[in-house]
């Protein structure tokens, strides 16, 4: 099979997932697609009020995450897993989540609203963090001028759904992670860290470069968005009825993602604010910038498209 072709089947994903070095000196850094709280709906709940192709409950992407988070675990035997998500943005400092070390110390912000609460309970994601980790990110931030703290149970990131205050991981970390790893996951800890609410290319890319030596440590590094996420066009979510400058958009990006010359790379994952599908696509930009961040943590070596789903790729970045 010619996996040079941009995998959207579950034949050609699993290749390339397949093909990614195994036990590698670095762990590859990852920009993945989070999907939508739909992803985990539950058959209780009814049929959703909202559905796109791509992101159905049994649709393309959640048959991918399936097969995405068995084979990071597979193939890297990760120590921790430190993740990025486009819902969280942070003014003049990086927070680092220090939830607690035990099972089930990281909780979760069901930071959607107005579902049925069938949905809330199915996105219940249970998982730790690493208090030692998360002071080692504060200090590796803070090593690359990065202003950053650790941020625990007493402060709460809001109130979520089902009207909690409280501090957790936020649904593009919960709702990927329950397909991925399944509802409970306390094997491998698990830090979230928020990116920068300027959504500067320049700034997110730092944010990856400076944990850059944990990939040697055996640290997977994940950053979720979705680079299509415009809720004025509602068509534009799903493959059969987005208009042609969406498509094109993702193609740019998957085209930049997949050059091997890291300077070269940069320059095209920069410029890719520039397409004309840009801003159609993204009316703010938070769940695209995340792409900048697994970037920059894995800016030296090549990289990979391992699914080109329409509006919903994973890419790996250090290899």
């Amino acid at each position: 099979m010619n996996t040079s072709a941009r995998p959207t089947t579950p034949a050609e994903w699993r290749a390339a997932l397949d093909e990614l070095p195994a036990s590698p000196s670095k762990i590859p850094a990852f920009y993945f697609a989070h999907g939508q709280p739909l992803l985990v709906w539950p058959d209780s709940a009814g049929p959703p009020a909202f559905s796109a192709d791509i992101q159905s409950p049994d649709g393309p992407l959640v048959q991918f995450l399936q097969d995405f988070g068995p084979a990071l675990l597979k193939k890297y035997n990760p120590k921790a897993i430190v993740v990025f998500s486009a819902h969280w943005e942070t003014d003049n400092e990086t927070l680092v989540s220090d939830w607690g070390d035990e099972p089930g110390a990281n909780g979760q912000y069901h930071d959607f609203y107005g579902f049925p609460p069938q949905l809330y309970d199915a996105a219940n994601f249970e998982s730790r963090g690493n208090s030692t980790l998360s002071r080692r990110l504060v200090e590796l931030f803070r090593q690359a001028n990065i202003a950053a703290r650790t941020s625990n149970k007493l402060e709460p990131r809001g109130r979520d759904g089902q009207g909690k205050v409280v501090a957790g991981l936020d649904h593009g970390c919960t709702v990927p992670f329950v397909r991925m790893f399944g509802k409970k996951f306390n094997d491998v800890p698990i830090v979230e860290v928020s990116i920068d609410a300027s959504l500067n290319p320049e700034k997110e890319w730092a944010l990856g470069r400076a944990l850059d030596s944990l990939r040697s440590d055996g640290v997977l590094i994940l950053a979720g968005g979705l680079p299509v996420h415009s809720f004025r066009e509602s068509a534009a979510f799903s493959l059969a009825t987005a208009a042609p400058i969406f498509k094109d958009f993702c193609a740019a990006i998957n085209d930049a993602a997949s050059i091997q010359d890291s300077k070269e790379r940069q320059e095209a994952l920069y410029n890719l604010t520039k397409h004309a599908g840009f801003r159609r696509a993204n009316p703010r930009e938070e769940h695209f910038v995340p792409l900048y961040v697994a970037a920059g943590a894995g800016q030296d070596g090549g990289a990979k498209v391992v699914s080109a789903l329409y509006g919903a790729p994973t890419i790996a970045f250090g290899l």
